[in-house]
């Protein structure tokens, strides 16, 4: 299976299964020197973990992260790092009625297909759980940020038909974590509790979207034309489990404006230049511009149902499935710090790419 490493000069490959001895990963290119915040790293994995609330699985993981290299007396060596979070509440009795039949929009008929094999137990490689490893990178990756003043907070701004109207700029985003669904206005997250305390009862699911804002990114981070900063935050963030959408900036809003409404307009404050307006997102070119980084990221509802869906067997054969075990009603208050952590690997890995250009230019 190829495909399990991401990044270019700070580089993280992950390994494991859902219900296999542990999740981990090696994350090399880690700069040397840097002081460790393993508290940090440990509050960010509550932030993943699951049985945080009624709306979310109930497996109990201390997650706990066990660094095995890369790090001797509490600074950073600049070798490899790696880690891994050892699996302990698992159940696979509740998977064994999934061996030989797909669930509907997971990823059990393609893993078959293209592998010939594939570990039924929790979506095995296929499972969120594989998230967490990017969780411990991307709170390293942000220690590298803090020490240029980058920041990556993220929010919940959608969970169904539940939407926050208010643009970030308005929010106290500090509040977010008040919140047990990660969303900073309380009236909103009120709403969302409603929603997805309805879903749960009908035997249903929901999805929603988050919201990511990137401050202090400096001008000139991007490597045009394929490593566009906004593409590859892109790619990240694709790449996590449930992801349907992407957008920055003013995303598809744009379509319905006119040039002269969308353009960001210049002017200098005689110490630096910005933008009057940020639709751009803060990349303009595939490069930052030195205004705030933002962009939404779409989730699809939860694939596994606790009521009737039909589907087909490894023999074409039909079959219903009912959803069993610890689910999450929706995954996005989890998602959070996965997209903050997808997005701090990308920035960090850029501004090394930056920092080795000036140098050897």
């Amino acid at each position: 299976m190829a495909g399990n490493t991401f990044g270019r000069i700070l580089q993280l490959t992950t390994f494991g299964e859902s219900h296999g001895k542990a999740i981990g990963g090696v994350l090399d290119g880690f700069p040397s020197g840097i002081l460790i915040d393993f508290e940090l790293v440990d509050r960010e994995l509550k932030r993943r973990r699951p049985g945080q609330s009624k709306w979310v699985s109930s497996r109990h993981e201390a997650d706990e992260v066990e660094f095995l290299s890369g790090i001797y007396q509490g600074r950073s060596l600049g070798t490899p790092i790696a880690f891994m979070i050892r699996n302990k509440d698992q159940n696979p009795a509740d998977y064994h009625h999934l061996e030989n039949v797909y669930r509907p929009s997971h990823a059990d008929f393609t893993y078959q297909m293209k592998y010939g094999f594939r570990d039924h137990r929790g979506g095995g490689r296929a499972s969120a759980r594989e998230t967490i490893a990017r969780v411990v990178a991307g709170a390293l990756a942000k220690q590298i940020l803090s020490t240029e003043k980058i920041a990556v907070t993220a929010y919940v701004n959608r969970i169904g038909s539940v939407v926050v109207e208010k643009s970030y700029q308005k929010l106290n985003l500090s509040d977010t974590e008040k919140s047990p669904l990660r969303c900073p206005d309380a009236q909103r997250a009120s709403a969302m509790e409603e929603a997805i305390s309805l879903a749960a009862a009908q035997g249903e699911t929901l999805g929603g979207e988050i919201t990511c804002v990137i401050t202090g990114v400096p001008v000139g981070l991007g490597e045009p034309v394929f490593d566009k900063l906004h593409a590859d935050l892109a790619k990240a963030v694709m790449s996590i489990n449930a992801v349907k959408g992407f957008e920055i900036g003013s995303g598809f809003k744009s379509t319905s404006m006119t040039g002269s409404q969308h353009n960001d307009l210049f002017y200098s404050d005689k110490k630096e230049v910005h933008t009057r307006s940020n639709f751009s997102g803060g990349i303009q070119g595939g490069i930052s511009n030195g205004e705030d980084i933002y962009f939404r990221v779409a989730f699809k509802p939860v694939a596994t149902l606790m009521k009737p869906q039909h589907s087909i067997d490894k023999e074409g054969h039909e079959a219903v499935i009912i959803g069993k075990g610890r689910h999450d009603v929706t995954v996005v208050p989890r998602a959070v710090p996965i997209v903050e952590a997808m997005a701090a690997l990308v920035l960090a890995d850029h501004w090394l790419l930056s920092r080795g250009r000036r140098i050897n230019g």
